[in-house]
C-alpha cells in the first residue's frame, strides 16, 4: 500500500512560517526596515500632526489627574506590520513622551530589554 503524503504549496508555507515567526518574536516584522518602510511616512507625519492638534493632552496624565502635553501618538495595540490596524485611528492614543516611553518599555519586555526583533 502506498503512502499517503501531504504537501503544503510554497505561499501557504511561507504564511504559516511567518506567523510562527511572528508568536515566537512578535517585532520580527522590523528587521531590516527602516521607519519609511514600517509605514512612519509623509502621510504618517501629516496623520500625526492632525491628531495630536485635536487631541493635545496625554490621555494616562489625564487620567491620573495631570495635565501634559502630548507629543507621541501611540498605537494602543501595537500593529505589528497590520497597516490596516496602523491606519485604524481608533487604536491611536495621544501620549507625552516618559508615557510611551513607559508603555513601550513593558511592550518591549522591561526598561534596558533589547528591542525583539
Amino acid at each position: 500500500m502506498a503512502k499517503s503524503r501531504v504537501t503544503m504549496q510554497p505561499t501557504r508555507a511561507r504564511e504559516v512560517s511567518t506567523q510562527a515567526v511572528q508568536m515566537l518574536n512578535p517585532d520580527a516584522w522590523r528587521e531590516g526596515k527602516n521607519s519609511y518602510q514600517q509605514g512612519y511616512t509623509g502621510k504618517w507625519r501629516k496623520a500625526r500632526l492632525a491628531y495630536l492638534a485635536k487631541y493635545p493632552l496625554c490621555v494616562r496624565c489625564q487620567a491620573e489627574g495631570r495635565v501634559t502635553a502630548a507629543n507621541e501618538l501611540d498605537h494602543i495595540q501595537p500593529h505589528r506590520g497590520d497597516m490596516k490596524l496602523f491606519w485604524d485611528s481608533s487604536n491611536w492614543q495621544p501620549l507625552c513622551k516618559p508615557c510611551h516611553s513607559r508603555k513601550t518599555a513593558l511592550e518591549d519586555g522591561g526598561i534596558g530589554a533589547a528591542r525583539r526583533g
